[in-house]
């Protein structure tokens, strides 16, 4: 007989999806919550971030940071939002004077993330950068030690840390209560050929749809095995030269983790795509979509996969960063982990170049 696997909001409440992680929430309250400026007013920072924010325990929307006058008169309409706490680009610096801000998140073309990140730690902000954290690994590299000499926090937006669908099927994998997982195969991808697009200039968005998407693919992987990949193979497509210049339009590539799992896996500027699905032999498990911020869906060989899940998926996110820093604990989603990330893409990217199998350098 099939087994479900359900989990009520009571659960997700007490923490019981977090089998094989630390409580990111702090056993108390704090005094007050903590002050969020949202850097960059795009669609994520106005279809969810701010939504979010409205729903947060530890933190709330306190400023924002916008190059468009329109757009701030609009929030501070909306959200109450004082004249004091709106910057742009230019006033950015000030918030170091500032008391009603303690985090910067930076929602900015990719680009721009190492610069407005290394700004914001020097002006004694904790930050939570959007992903993917930086271009290279040099520019994490530098993002990790401002926020280290700045004695700040750093972490990156990576909300299917704390999502319960994913938090479910890490346990499900690293339990091996459906055995060790051999086969994996993640994909993340969508339409978007808007030459328009920063996403597609390869001096702001740094890849394509690797450096956007690729990096849910990834983590899909290694965070639901549990292990970080030691080689890679890739292949690269561009079918449409005259949109995707410089850039990949479509990348697979195989993953292979020191337990022996393997993992194929796809990202796409094309169509969409939106799964994870993993493999013990007999027993499976998955959830489809899966990356997505609206929501996922899963099932495996005992029965569907049912979680009550909050309005929005950053409400866990925003709130586990503010418990670090209520607590001086390291953030689970880490500069590290962004970091970590990066390198991986960058050893995909020189697989696809070459056509060789590229060992991954931890130590490097």
């Amino acid at each position: 007989m099939n087994r479900r696997l359900f989990l009520g909001q009571a659960a997700l409440g007490s923490g019981a999806l977090l089998t094989a992680q630390a409580n990111p929430w702090p056993s108390v309250a704090p005094d007050r919550k903590l002050g969020v400026a949202l850097v960059g007013l795009g669609t994520y920072s106005t279809l969810q971030l701010a939504p979010a924010l409205q729903h947060t325990e530890r933190c709330q929307l306190a400023g924002i940071v916008t190059g468009t006058p329109a757009k701030a008169q609009a929030w501070m309409q909306q959200y109450a939002i004082p004249q004091a706490n709106v910057y742009d680009y230019q006033t950015f610096d000030r918030l170091a004077d500032n008391p009603a801000i303690d985090i910067v998140y930076v929602v900015l073309p990719n680009a721009m993330h190492a610069e407005y990140v290394i700004r914001a730690a020097k002006a004694g902000k904790h930050v939570i950068c959007e992903k993917p954290m930086g271009l290279n690994v040099r520019e994490c590299e530098q993002m990790i030690q401002a926020c280290r000499q700045a004695g700040v926090k750093l972490s990156v937006g990576y909300r299917l840390y704390f999502e319960p669908h994913h938090l479910e099927v890490r346990r499900l994998a690293q339990s091996k209560e459906l055995g060790t997982v051999k086969l994996m195969e993640t994909a993340l991808g969508f339409s978007m050929a808007d030459p328009k697009s920063w996403r597609l200039n390869k001096q702001l968005g740094g890849g394509g749809a690797i450096m956007d998407l690729g990096v849910y693919a990834v983590q899909g992987a290694r965070r639901t095995i549990g292990e970080d990949p030691i080689a890679v193979t890739a292949q690269g497509f561009v079918r449409d030269k005259a949109v995707f210049k410089g850039i990949y339009e479509s990348m697979f590539f195989q993953l292979e983790f020191p337990g022996g799992a393997l993992s194929s896996s796809s990202t796409t500027y094309t169509s969409y795509v939106d799964r994870l699905y993993a493999t013990t032999g007999y027993q499976w498990f998955g959830l489809q979509p899966a990356f997505n911020a609206t929501g996922a869906r899963g099932d495996s060989s005992n029965g569907k996969i049912e979680l009550s899940t909050p309005p929005f998926q950053q409400i866990r996110q925003l709130d586990a960063f503010a418990a670090n820093i209520l607590d001086n604990t390291e953030p689970l989603a880490s500069g590290a982990e962004g970091l970590k990330d990066i390198r991986i893409i960058d050893a995909i990217v020189r697989a696809a170049d070459t056509g060789r199998r590229v060992e991954i350098d931890w130590n490097g």
